[in-house]
């Protein structure tokens, strides 16, 4: 009894996993962590790039190389989360997790 019951809660455990997408998994797993979220970093990106291939492209360019030159985020921020590291995703997995990040945040489609 107590086997099949591991075996289920094992089962149900890896088929949530496998359901949450790279940006789920890669992003908002360590940002739920901190006190500014992901929709106002977001907002930040916005306001910065204001359209969604300078947003994409300014959020790859960090990803990539974090540092104080190429995030959006304001000094205030930084001092107190400091620079993340450099992201460990392929080029195509980023992409698709930026792509979602837009999806869900995005204001655009909101506004009418």
């Amino acid at each position: 009894m107590v086997k099949r019951l591991v075996i289920t809660v094992l089962i149900s455990s890896i088929s949530i996993f496998a359901n949450e997408s790279i940006y789920e998994k890669n992003c908002v797993a360590c940002h739920k962590n901190f006190a500014i979220g992901l929709d106002k970093l977001f907002m930040s990106y916005l306001k910065k790039y204001s359209d969604e291939m300078s947003v994409k492209s300014a959020l790859i360019d960090f990803l990539k190389n974090p540092n104080r030159a190429t995030t959006a985020m304001s000094d205030d921020y930084i001092r107190r989360l400091g620079i993340k590291s450099k992201t460990d995703l392929n080029d195509s997995a980023l992409k698709e997790a930026i792509d979602i990040y837009w999806q869900k945040y995005n204001v655009f489609d909101r506004i009418k």
